[in-house]
């Protein structure tokens, strides 16, 4: 059976979306003011009471931490989920803000992945998905465009169908944002990666 852990990270704010969807939920930190918000009751609150210092309902299972760590919060939520055998991760409020912690959210993504668990990121303007070694299909969203980038040194066996830019067995580094900015000329498009780790960003055209 496949199980779904959502993750309430302490980036901006960003409405979450279908909660009821998730198996379980982890609120890191400031997360936990997020859902409250959204009316969630979370399954576990991870912190280090850093970013958020008041009262937490009792009835809510706690993890406390210290403040130095190796971890971020979010990447003790990751872990917690590779560890009681979760299938998937998505990521909620883990945008904006510090950009030191927007880039560890996306390594966090990344470590999800490689640990095998599908992984994913998703507030209101942006989502990023993972993919490695394999392909998926990801429907037009008027008003949207897509980006792909690699999240190793190097992607190989990169094909990008279905877009207004094209590619077949192309190479992706780390180095070089080759697939920045593409568009939809299907109803979806189809991406195949043969080795690596990509990071698949959609984003709302302003």
């Amino acid at each position: 059976m496949h199980k779904r852990c959502l993750i309430i990270s302490g980036g901006d704010f960003s409405p979450i979306e279908q909660p009821g969807e998730h198996d379980f939920v982890i609120a890191c930190d400031k997360g936990y003011v997020y859902a409250k918000r959204c009316g969630i009751v979370p399954d576990l609150v991870v912190s280090d009471f850093d970013s958020y210092t008041d009262a937490i309902d009792p009835d809510v299972p706690v993890y406390p931490f210290p403040s130095e760590k190796d971890d971020t919060d979010t990447m003790i939520a990751i872990r917690y989920a590779i560890e009681h055998g979760f299938d998937s991760v998505v990521l909620y409020c883990a945008l904006g803000g510090r950009l030191d912690h927007t880039l560890a959210n996306l390594q966090s993504l990344v470590f999800a992945q490689r640990h095998g668990l599908s992984a994913s990121l998703v507030e209101k303007d942006n989502c990023v998905y993972t993919l490695q070694n394999g392909s998926m299909r990801v429907p037009r969203r008027e008003g949207w465009a897509f980006s792909v980038f690699a999240a190793e040194d190097r992607c190989t066996g990169l094909c990008i169908r279905g877009a207004k830019y094209p590619l077949e067995e192309a190479e992706l580094t780390s180095s070089f944002p080759l697939g920045v900015s593409n568009e939809w000329a299907c109803p979806e498009i189809e991406l195949c990666v043969e080795s690596g780790i990509l990071l698949i960003v959609l984003s709302r055209l302003q």
